[in-house]
C-alpha cells in the first residue's frame, strides 16, 4: 500500500505571484520615498526662511518699512538677529522695497539622486494689504511638487 506524502512548500506560480506583487509595490513606494526624502531635506531650508520671515515681519512692524537688502546669510544674522544655517542653502537674501520684500534661498546638497533640485530658487515674497497685514507667498524655480505650501 502506497501512502501519499503531504505537499510541502510553495508552488512556482505562488512564488511568481508574490514576487510580482512585491515588484509592483516597490515600483510605487520607491519614488514616493525619494520625493518625501527630498521634501524633508527642503524643510530645513524653508524653516530657515520662516525664521527669517518672522524677523523681517518684526522689522516691518517696528519700522513701518522693509529691511534693506542683505547680502547673505551672515548679513541676515547680523542685521536681523536670525541664525540661518548654510548647510542646505548656499545663500539666503532679503530684498527690501516699499510695497513688498523677497527672501530667496538656493538649495544645495539636497539630493545626489535628483540634482535638479540643487541650484533652483525658492522665493518667499511678503506683501501688505490695506490694513497692514503681511501675506507670504512661495514661488521660484523649484518644481511645484517640492514647493512649500504657503
Amino acid at each position: 500500500m502506497l501512502r501519499k506524502r503531504g505537499q510541502k512548500g510553495f508552488t512556482l506560480i505562488e512564488l511568481l505571484i508574490v514576487i510580482a506583487i512585491i515588484g509592483i509595490l516597490a515600483a510605487i513606494a520607491i519614488p514616493m520615498y525619494r520625493a518625501q526624502t527630498l521634501r524633508a531635506k527642503l524643510s530645513e531650508v524653508t524653516n530657515a526662511m520662516s525664521a527669517c520671515a518672522t524677523a523681517v515681519a518684526t522689522y516691518y512692524q517696528e519700522n513701518n518699512s522693509w529691511p534693506l537688502a542683505a547680502a547673505d546669510a551672515a548679513a541676515i544674522g547680523t542685521n536681523l538677529g536670525v541664525y540661518v544655517p548654510t548647510g542646505r542653502a548656499t545663500w539666503l537674501t532679503t530684498g527690501g522695497g516699499m510695497v513688498a520684500t523677497v527672501i530667496t534661498a538656493t538649495p544645495a546638497n539636497i539630493s545626489a539622486t535628483n540634482p535638479t533640485i540643487d541650484g533652483t530658487t525658492i522665493l518667499m515674497t511678503a506683501s501688505t494689504d490695506a490694513g497692514g497685514a503681511i501675506h507670504w507667498t512661495f514661488g521660484g524655480t523649484i518644481p511645484i511638487a517640492y514647493r512649500p505650501k504657503g
